[in-house]
């Protein structure tokens, strides 16, 4: 029998063989076009967080109660300039600070937390380079002078998964639910920026020395006064964060884009949407 209808009469490979590269080469084209979208893509997502807006979960209770935990938030990249801060993991790839900028009085701001520059906290802007900021009795005072503050309804917060309400504060709403009853007030810094904060009562926190902001650098307070590690306590790992270099900012809050208090299960889809704070979402800074 002659066999030459199973042979390219050219190349004398049998036809089956020549079919048989024909679905391996799809095959691996495939594979390549698949790594490149998803290094493309990977790409895409590290420009994107490195360079526009990125997002960020509240893990504390020391910005309540502007922020509760469980809050998601996005903060856009470019207000401060740039830094090896600025990129996932802080790779060291952008020399220094390049567009720099200095932020607002006010400003609620994301950064790498001194002295060990690998965490990343969230705190408000309260003083900027020459700045004089203190302490007393509660009461904040901003270049010598102080910073007017006004006694406003309490700020009442659900007790949930996601609330660390000491017994203190526990209390019962109208319908009989728990909540959390904090005392709080109303700053207005010298540029017109307000804001609420708790304080409650009197701690170590309330009574502090003379800072003076050295340039490059920024003070920077939580709004739970008495729940707050941040620029009143001197640098150390777990604990005070000092003054925090400029470089150091990571973005500005802009937009709540979603908020859990902490009820729902990963196993259980429908508990999502029952866990939502849905009045959170979309609030601005």
């Amino acid at each position: 029998m002659d066999d030459s209808a199973t042979h390219d009469n050219e190349s004398g490979k049998p036809i089956g063989s020549r079919q048989g590269e024909a679905k391996g080469g799809g095959a691996a084209s495939e594979v390549r076009e698949t790594l490149s979208f998803l290094l493309k893509l990977a790409l895409a997502v590290f420009i994107i967080r490195s360079f526009l807006i990125s997002p960020f979960v509240i893990p504390s209770e020391s910005m309540l109660p502007r922020l509760l935990v469980g809050d998601y938030i996005f903060i856009t990249k470019w207000n401060y300039g740039y830094s090896k801060h600025s990129l996932p993991w802080s790779l060291p790839l952008i020399p220094g600070r390049i567009f720099a900028g200095t932020p607002a009085r006010g400003d609620v701001v994301v950064f790498k937390a001194p002295p060990t520059n690998d965490q990343d906290w969230i705190k408000r802007v309260i003083g900027l380079p020459g700045d004089t900021v203190q302490m007393k009795n509660g009461q904040l005072f901003l270049n010598d002078k102080p910073v007017p503050k006004q006694r406003i309804a309490d700020f009442i917060e659900p007790v949930s998964p996601n609330t660390h309400c000491e017994p203190a504060y526990q209390d019962t709403a109208d319908d009989g639910s728990a909540i959390c009853r904090y005392p709080q007030y109303r700053e207005t810094l010298p540029n017109g920026k307000s804001y609420n904060v708790l304080d409650l009562g009197q701690t170590i926190a309330d009574d502090t020395q003379v800072f003076k902001v050295p340039e490059g650098h920024v003070f920077l307070m939580g709004d739970n006064r008495d729940n707050s590690e941040d620029s009143r306590f001197p640098q150390m790992a777990g604990g005070g964060i000092g003054f925090v270099p400029i470089g150091n900012l990571e973005g500005k809050a802009v937009v709540n884009f979603w908020s859990t208090d902490g009820s729902a299960s990963w196993v259980l889809p429908w508990t999502w949407f029952s866990a939502a704070r849905w009045e959170r979402i979309g609030e601005g800074f």
